[in-house]
């Protein structure tokens, strides 16, 4: 198996990012919250940026597309019906 690394501080691989955005992480930022990666040293942000790219985040392309915030959050967010 080929690993290769993003991060090197927490030991991130470039699978596991492209695995966090397909499960919605759309920022570095956000990759942070999943693994850490970024975190430290800060060297791997730019690799992480390229990596998510613009088709990287599916949330991003119904945004592109005009698709409404209510649209895109989970149902557990959707505020209740009185």
């Amino acid at each position: 198996m080929n690993r290769v690394f993003v991060c090197n501080c927490f030991g991130v691989t470039e699978a596991q990012v492209k695995k966090h955005a397909e499960d919605g992480a759309c920022t570095p930022r956000q990759i942070a919250s999943a693994c850490k990666a970024g975190t430290d040293c800060g060297s791997c942000v730019r690799r992480i940026q390229a990596l998510l790219g613009r088709s990287a985040c599916p949330r991003r392309d119904l945004v592109e597309h005009g698709e409404t915030a209510a649209a895109l959050a989970p149902p557990a967010d959707m505020p209740k019906a009185a």
